[in-house]
């Protein structure tokens, strides 16, 4: 992989953040919802570089609330951009990325930064690693597509998403009457469409 400086990824929510201030996390990127106040967790935590964006967790466009944009996912591409430039041959460092609940914003981002980094992965082998570092992950599929975009994949970061969707349904049938409850049921269609 392109990215050196990171050899452990961890996603998780808010809740979890305490189990993981002994961890050595070095870079951590911070998805919250605007308004909501700073993580006081941190304190805990060893010195690490942080970078934190705040938009909602929503596809479709809802009074009040930020959509995930095109300069959000530019912001996690450029957090992408300055840990290769922090690397060094031979050092280990430890990736954390969390928005509230660990399942949503953070596995989009995440997976975006894996793309970025290992750009010559396939689309399937990125979702798989991104289920073994967080096998309840379902990423925002605005996030995707922005990604997609950027990235220059072609429309296959999407398509894989459909695939992962059938996958974790499969998996974890109840998640398709929550994401139904949470406004995301166009993602459930997106899985049956895979």
């Amino acid at each position: 992989m392109k990215t050196l400086a990171i050899s452990s990824r961890t996603i998780c929510g808010i809740e979890e953040l305490p189990v993981h201030s002994k961890s050595g996390v070095t870079h951590v990127l911070s998805i919250l919802d605007p308004g909501h106040p700073d993580i006081h967790h941190f304190e805990a935590f060893s010195k690490h570089l942080r970078t934190t964006l705040r938009f909602h967790d929503i596809i479709d466009p809802l009074p009040g609330q930020i959509m995930p944009a095109k300069e959000h996912v530019a912001a996690i591409l450029a957090f992408g951009s300055s840990l290769d430039k922090g690397a060094v041959e031979g050092t280990a460092g430890h990736l954390l990325v969390h928005c509230h609940m660990g399942i949503s914003r953070s596995t989009a981002a995440m997976i975006t930064l894996m793309a970025q980094g290992d750009p010559k992965a396939s689309e399937e082998e990125l979702f798989e690693r991104l289920r073994q570092i967080r096998g309840k992950a379902w990423p925002n599929s605005v996030m995707i597509a922005l990604a997609d975009e950027k990235l220059d994949r072609g429309g296959r970061l999407v398509e894989a998403l459909r695939r992962h969707y059938a996958h974790q349904l499969a998996q974890k049938p109840e998640y398709a009457q929550w994401m139904r409850d949470l406004g995301r049921g166009r993602e459930v269609e997106m899985a049956a469409a895979a």
